[in-house]
Formats: structure tokens, C-alpha cells, sequence
């Protein structure tokens, strides 16, 4: 008789990974490059003990109730927004991410993102591409310099301050916000500058959001704090879609408020706000901030381990909802 865990694996992952997985436990799968369904979700969820989702997975109480074995929801993401982590812990469900590893790639987009617009990079690109290149001249499809410009950096986490090591490499000032201010030896290491909010909008060339989605967060930017910023200002959301109103960027980017944006997230993702993609002034990405292969397998074994870790009894290394745990071993 197979003893083995049941799991859910909803969507595909490095062929290695998927070998393992499949070698430890009894594994329901996902093998497509497309989400899975939520009728799919509901349908093949019901007798699994592991989930191993996506950040596209919405893992509710609904789901939940579909699988009463259920013991451990293994997120493929540093984000759980897509987990409704209340309702797990009410059933003592074990909720875990995958911290850390997205840090560098995702900063390496940002700073791409921000580089791209500001230098006209695609828009260059497509019209070379497309013929549109006949002659050198001085005055012609000019872009904005980077280097000395001053960055906003909006959430000095671990994504923040791997950004503002790479702005010192361009000489950029650096200004940041958040709710609690580092300590100075750490200002001085990254040689960042606290700022209240409305004067990083006023004072930024770039500015950069690295926040995770709350409350508190959501809509962050609307119409504004768009207001407040440079004409020629860029912003930069490789954070959570809907940390921005997509609908005031996109009027704020018409009628020239700012001078440009650099998104690889969005509000309804992955549908796009309507004009949002006919904007020259606009760099758009497919949510690809931790995209490398690097960091993908990364991503997928940290994920396993807390998956099987989970599924064993152990204590995962990345849990989210820490009070499960402190119930199980009273």
C-alpha cells in the first residue's frame, strides 16, 4: 500500500524538482506553464495533505474546507497575499514562503526597468528594428541621464537595499521612506537619506517602490502622489500590482504629470489597464522580478523543503504563521 503524502503541486517546475517530488509523495500536478483553474484547484484538492501553489493560486477557506486533511500551504513566492493565512491558522494550517532568494534578480529588474525607461531602451529598440534608424543627429530620441539623478527608494527592506547598492554604482543621492527609520550606521552604509513621503515625490528623479501589498499599501500611489512628483520623474513598481491605481498612472502618464513608468506588476494582473500599452513612455515586464533560472530553482527547492518538512511534522524553515506551530506544541 502506498503511504506515501498526498500533495497538490499546481503549477510546473524545474524537471529535477518535479522527479524529487514525485519520488517522495503521491503528487497530484500541474505540468502546464498556465495557472491552474480555480474549478481545477477545488476539484483535486480534496483529499491532499500539501498544497505546493503559485502566487496566481487564490488558497482560501473554500479551498481549505475541500481538503480536511489538509497540513501544510508550501507558497512558491516571498508574497502570501494570494493565501488567505487567517483562515489556515484558524484550522492549523501551516502557511510558508520563500524569503531571500528573490532579492538580487529583483533588483537587477528594477534597476533594468529604471535604466530602460529613462535611456528610451524598447522604444529604441523597436525603432530600429522597424527601419526607423536613417542617420545620426544630436537632438534625436533623447532620453534622460541616471548617474547623480536622486532615487526614491519607497520600503528599505532586503529588495530596497540591495536597489540602493546599485544606484551608488550610477552615483545616484539617495533618498527612502518607510514607516520606521533604520539606524544611522545603516543610513550611513547604504548612504540613504530618510525622507518623509511627500518630500521623496517632490525631491526624486526615480522612484522606486519596494513595499509587500497590506492595507495600508494598497493604492499607495494614486493621483496625488503623482502630483507631487517631477514632470520628468520616473516610477518603478516591481513590488505588488496594486500598491498603484493603475487607471490615475495611466492619466497621470498622458497628460505628462511624470515623465515615464517601469512596471512589472499590475493592478488585475495580468490584464492591463486600458491604454496603459499603447503609452511610449511606459516599460512593461510579465511579473519576472525573480525570474532567472537561478532563482526559479532557488525558489522551487526552498519551497520543497518547507513543503516536506511540513508534511513530515517538522518545522518548515520559512512559516508564516508561526502561531500554528506554538498551538501544536501546547
Amino acid at each position: 500500500m502506498d503511504d506515501r503524502k498526498k500533495i497538490l503541486l499546481t503549477g510546473r517546475l524545474p524537471d529535477e524538482i518535479m522527479a524529487q517530488l514525485e519520488a517522495a509523495c503521491d503528487m497530484e500536478a500541474n505540468r502546464d506553464d498556465r495557472p491552474m483553474s480555480g474549478d481545477d484547484l477545488l476539484r483535486k484538492v480534496a483529499d491532499r495533505e500539501g498544497i505546493l501553489s503559485m502566487i496566481t493560486d487564490r488558497i482560501d477557506a473554500e479551498v481549505m474546507d475541500r481538503a480536511p486533511g489538509l497540513k501544510i500551504v508550501s507558497n512558491l513566492a516571498v508574497g502570501f497575499n494570494n493565501i488567505d493565512v487567517a483562515a489556515a491558522t484558524r484550522r492549523g494550517i501551516i502557511v510558508t514562503n520563500t524569503p531571500g532568494v528573490t532579492t538580487e534578480p529583483t533588483a537587477d529588474l528594477t534597476f533594468g526597468l529604471l535604466l530602460a525607461v529613462s535611456r528610451r531602451i524598447v522604444e529604441g529598440d523597436r525603432l530600429t528594428r522597424g527601419g526607423g534608424f536613417q542617420y545620426w543627429a544630436p537632438m534625436l530620441f533623447l532620453g534622460r541621464s541616471v548617474a547623480g539623478k536622486t532615487l526614491g527608494i519607497v520600503g528599505l527592506g532586503a529588495i530596497g537595499r540591495a536597489v540602493a547598492r546599485r544606484a551608488r554604482g550610477f552615483g545616484m543621492r539617495l533618498l527612502y521612506y518607510q514607516r520606521q527609520r533604520l539606524d544611522e550606521a545603516l543610513e550611513k552604509e547604504l548612504g540613504a537619506e530618510y525622507a518623509d513621503f511627500g518630500r521623496l515625490l517632490r525631491e526624486s528623479d526615480f522612484v522606486s517602490l519596494h513595499v509587500p501589498l497590506t492595507e495600508e499599501t494598497r493604492y499607495l500611489i494614486r493621483a496625488e502622489q503623482l502630483g507631487q512628483m517631477k514632470p520628468s520623474a520616473v516610477l518603478i513598481n516591481a513590488s505588488r500590482g496594486p500598491v498603484v491605481h493603475e487607471k490615475e498612472l495611466v492619466e497621470a502618464l498622458r497628460k505628462g504629470i511624470i515623465g515615464g513608468a517601469g512596471l512589472d506588476v499590475y493592478e488585475n494582473e495580468p490584464a492591463l489597464t486600458p491604454g496603459l500599452a499603447d503609452l511610449p513612455n511606459v516599460v512593461l515586464t510579465p511579473h519576472v522580478g525573480s525570474g532567472t533560472i537561478e532563482d526559479r530553482t532557488l525558489m522551487a527547492r526552498m519551497a520543497v523543503d518547507n513543503l516536506l518538512a511540513g508534511l513530515r511534522g517538522e518545522t518548515p524553515r520559512c512559516v508564516v504563521n508561526a502561531d500554528v506551530l506554538a498551538r501544536r506544541r501546547t
